[in-house]
């Protein structure tokens, strides 16, 4: 086992446990995933995820890795936004993955879906135009590594996008620490029958690193010309970055 801590929520474990255990947490929320997040952000984070796409601006025939794309919402509305680009899911737990899967089906997509970890990926250097991480950042457990894999494989001139929940505006973090504390844990009792689950997920952001700090680490890993914009309040945050 590793001397090394790190976060797991507000436990400190050791590094070598974190990757199981987050795979635990979405194993348990993987079918009912896309209703809790209706649920938890009102529907927002369909917005979140609008504004993100529009950010990338790529250009026709763009390869595009979309790293703990999960159940697919951005591969998927990167694939209906323009038939040209050429699109990777990829997520490190197969339930997700699956979860992923089926949606691009649904739809009529047929995509490479792709179970990798971003601290160690399996494509080639320079590779990709655009890099894509939608509210996984959080979960990893060693985040310069991961985005000093993500600098690896983009290609110069190539972007990094990052949507992650962040440090929300100071006069409305008591009214929004009871939703995620009281309520949300309690909705994932109700829909997901895993209370446990949605405590860690809440407890994720708190440690994870606010808009300014997560700017200081990309510029730190190589990505430059960093920038972020938040969404309703500091909830949630676009960065973006890109390779020299």
């Amino acid at each position: 086992m590793s001397n090394n801590k790190t976060q797991f929520g507000f436990t400190e474990i050791d590094e070598n446990e974190k990757t199981e255990k987050v795979k635990g947490v979405f194993n348990s929320v993987s079918s009912n995933y896309d209703l809790m997040n209706d649920l938890m952000s009102f529907g927002l984070h369909r917005l979140w995820k609008k504004s993100f796409i529009e950010s990338a601006s790529l250009k026709d025939n763009a390869k595009i890795l979309d790293i703990a794309a999960g159940t697919a919402d951005l591969s998927l509305a990167f694939a209906k936004k323009n038939k040209t680009y050429s699109i990777f899911h990829t997520d490190i737990n197969s339930n997700m993955l699956e979860e992923g899967r089926k949606k691009l089906f649904n739809h009529g997509v047929i995509l490479p879906s792709v179970a990798c970890d971003c601290e160690a990926l399996p494509f080639s250097d320079n590779y990709f135009d655009c890099v894509t991480i939608g509210f996984g950042l959080r979960n990893m457990t060693q985040k310069e590594t991961a985005l000093k894999e993500v600098y690896r494989v983009l290609s110069p001139g190539g972007k990094l996008l990052i949507l992650e929940f962040s440090k929300v505006w100071k006069p409305l973090e008591k009214i929004y620490d009871i939703f995620s504390f009281k309520i949300i844990p309690r909705l994932g009792e109700i829909i997901s029958k895993d209370k446990k689950s949605y405590q860690y997920l809440v407890e994720s952001i708190r440690v994870h690193p606010n808009q300014e700090e997560l700017k200081k680490i990309m510029e730190k890993t190589g990505f430059f010309n960093v920038s972020y914009n938040n969404l309703n309040a500091g909830i949630a945050a676009i960065h973006k970055g890109y390779k020299v």
